[in-house]
């Protein structure tokens, strides 16, 4: 498995079942949904078998523990329990990549509402995803996480974060 998003071709004709597409689509909207509940370590478990690259930088290789640690590391928790965002996962493509494996290129838009604070979109980017099957099930193999636009993130993040003000949205090679 490749860690170049770029370096993948779809294999044009290979067709999804509505159970495999539906697997991955809620793997996909499954990690906003942890991630907005404050449950890490659950979203760990999520990846525990995914290489996880944050900026085109692999941070993460198949550790659940590492993945919950990473997140609240970086993320405001609030009395609620919560970061108070939702991540709004949309444009959501799915495509066979090869015998048994699947990609997926996803936007993500992050709205955050603390306490004495409107709500604000925070950040705005992508996903790009792989995936393969393990007997019936299938799993994250890697998370490309690709933000672009960013807001006010001194509400959502512990530690400020690097960006870049030039980055671009993330693809796969669509030869």
């Amino acid at each position: 498995m490749t860690s170049d998003p770029t370096a993948s071709r779809v294999h044009r004709g290979t067709r999804l079942s509505f159970e495999d597409y539906h697997q991955i689509q809620n793997l996909i909207h499954r990690y906003p949904q942890l991630l907005d509940s404050g449950r890490f370590d659950e979203m760990g478990e999520l990846f525990a078998r995914a290489d996880i690259y944050i900026g085109g930088e692999l941070v993460i290789r198949n550790d659940p523990r590492a993945v919950a640690d990473l997140w609240s590391r970086y993320v405001r928790i609030y009395p609620n329990g919560t970061p108070r965002t939702h991540h709004v996962a949309t444009n959501l493509l799915i495509e066979a990549d090869g015998p048994g494996t699947i990609r997926a290129h996803s936007y993500v838009l992050v709205v955050q509402n603390p306490p004495g604070v409107p709500l604000t979109p925070i950040t705005a980017g992508d996903y790009l995803d792989r995936f393969v099957k393990d007997g019936d099930t299938w799993c994250f193999s890697e998370r490309h996480v690709g933000n672009d636009l960013f807001g006010d993130m001194s509400h959502h993040l512990l530690e400020p974060m690097s960006f870049d003000p030039d980055a671009r949205p993330q693809q796969w090679d669509v030869t």
